[in-house]
């Protein structure tokens, strides 16, 4: 148990502060949400590590710092309703659980679905709606926060419709190896801004709208 949480301890100190993330919110949150019971058993060694992490699928669980990033930028408040486009193994789904009233995450991947259901069921979770289902172009409902955990392309508008007045959309925008992470604030309706956080290159969300290419 102690190497687990000296592990835990380093992940935060070495891999997170670093990455400017500072919020005492989140990082509290990451001593509380045992990331390592969201991992899939054969890969338990890795859950500490600053690397992806395999969850079959061809999906990909988010390196620590990403996760803690992205948590940072929501800036969730205790009444928002969140929507999570791809549950994976429901680690970033606990997470945002904890800071949120309510979180409604959708897995187009029935064994995916299934393992985030028992992983948050474990942990006695019981303010998320997990849907099986393709939301990659939109999912019916108004959310305070909307999170895309694949790529996309082009992001398509029925998100940045879906958001509330104030309400934040993470989305990483782009095709390999050009992609950046945008915030998206909906600042009064029909209003957006839009701020790139940082670069990065993820797996795209299956189905992910595209654009029309040229073919020569």
């Amino acid at each position: 148990m102690g190497n687990v949480e000296q592990a835990r301890f380093n992940m935060v100190e070495q891999q997170i502060r670093p990455w400017e993330v500072l919020d005492m919110r989140v990082l509290d949150l990451l001593s509380k949400v045992k990331r390592e019971r969201f991992v899939p058993p054969e890969r338990q060694s890795m859950a500490f590590m600053d690397t992806e992490i395999p969850l079959g699928h061809g999906v990909l669980m988010w390196q620590p710092k990403m996760e803690a990033r992205v948590l940072q930028a929501l800036q969730l408040g205790r009444y928002d309703h969140v929507l999570e486009v791809g549950s994976g193994s429901g680690y970033l789904t606990a997470l945002l659980s904890h800071l949120a009233m309510h979180v409604t995450s959708v897995e187009i991947v029935p064994e995916l679905h299934a393992f985030a259901e028992k992983n948050l069921a474990a942990h006695h979770i019981n303010n998320v709606t997990l849907a099986l289902g393709d939301a990659a172009q939109g999912w019916p409902g108004s959310y305070d926060a909307i999170v895309l955990t694949g790529s996309v392309p082009i992001l398509p508008e029925t998100f940045q419709h879906s958001l509330k007045p104030g309400g934040r959309l993470f989305a990483i925008i782009g095709d390999a190896p050009a992609m950046h992470a945008n915030l998206i604030t909906c600042v009064a309706p029909g209003v957006l801004e839009s701020v790139t956080l940082f670069e990065t290159c993820i797996a795209p969300l299956q189905n992910a709208l595209q654009p029309k290419r040229f073919i020569f």
